[in-house]
């Protein structure tokens, strides 16, 4: 039991304490692994793998993008459900790997808040392009799945914002985000014409051009991630269960004390408060530079102690 509360506070570690491209990859490797959880036990009640596999599908295509327009109106989740979803190893690893890269890049240059907003966006926009496309053509498949259209959104809107910023690859070097992102568009366009997964590559485009016109939008004034954030604080504050910090973080706001005649005044922290104000800036620094695994036990207890107050 110790190794599993040991996992669970350093899950939830990650979601207080980073940012959100790193909360949105824990939430979908989470979900990787009660989908893998729901096919072993598919598996194990069917008595076959056969069995196991259709029962498993049976109720995965519940929070699967559908292409039948009558399967989507009695299933309105799935649209954002699924840009959630992986089912195979190396789909989603590829998909960590690009939201890492591009979710960095675009909250570095336009603020983490904007994260969250452009992933569901570029999720919304594929999966409408996936149904569009779907029922246009009949070499699509019947449903979709993945974060790769948000994934995209993200590589969208590095591509306006900053062309030129420079990737080390494997074997490759240094290459400018623009030659990557216009590489996998490349692809994805080549693919549309194919019978390989053409719904799913539609839907990366779909995320691609949302992911651009936000930055363009943004340019002109008109941020897209305001009524979405709202939006979402509302869904938090109605229900209860997603609490506003993992949206944004909000600024440490000074204490206020009252005179006898009711008048609010600023006073300083005392000696107390700033010791321990600067021992969570300098671990919150250590994570920034070595990552959240480098803490020591010492460091964690004290950060989880801290934002229990």
């Amino acid at each position: 039991m110790s190794l599993f509360n040991s996992m669970w506070r350093e899950l939830e570690y990650g979601f207080r304490m980073g940012n959100m491209v790193r909360k949105l990859m824990l939430l979908n490797i989470v979900v990787f692994v009660l989908v893998q959880i729901l096919h072993l036990g598919t598996n194990i009640y069917a008595g076959g793998m056969e069995g196991g596999y259709l029962a498993f599908w049976d109720i995965l295509h519940y929070f699967c993008m559908p292409s039948d327009w009558r399967e989507l109106l009695s299933h309105l989740w799935t649209p954002f459900t699924s840009m959630f979803l992986h089912e195979g190893i190396w789909h989603l690893v590829g998909n960590m790997i690009w939201l890492s890269l591009f979710g960095t890049i675009v909250g570095d240059l336009i603020g983490d808040r904007r994260v969250l907003p452009i992933y569901l966006l570029g999720g919304l926009a594929g999966n409408l392009t996936y149904f569009l496309t779907a029922n246009l053509s009949i070499a699509i498949g019947n449903h979709a799945l993945g974060a790769s259209a948000a994934v995209m959104a993200f590589g969208g809107a590095a591509i306006i914002l900053n062309p030129d910023y420079r990737v080390g690859l494997l074997l490759l070097g240094e290459v400018k985000i623009k030659y990557i992102v216009l590489f996998m568009v490349l692809i994805d366009l080549v693919s549309v014409t194919g019978n390989q997964n053409a719904g799913g590559h539609a839907a990366h485009l779909g995320g691609f051009i949302t992911g651009i016109l936000f930055v363009y939008a943004l340019r002109d004034r008109k941020d897209w991630s305001e009524p979405v954030n709202r939006f979402l604080d509302k869904i938090g504050r109605l229900f209860e269960l997603i609490p506003s910090s993992f949206f944004r973080r909000k600024p440490t706001k000074m204490k206020v004390t009252y005179s006898k005649k009711n008048n609010p005044r600023t006073t300083p922290y005392t000696k107390e408060e700033l010791n321990h104000q600067e021992k969570i800036d300098a671990i919150l620094d250590k994570i920034k530079q070595k990552g959240f695994e480098q803490l020591s036990q010492e460091d964690k207890d004290f950060l989880y102690n801290a934002s229990k107050k």
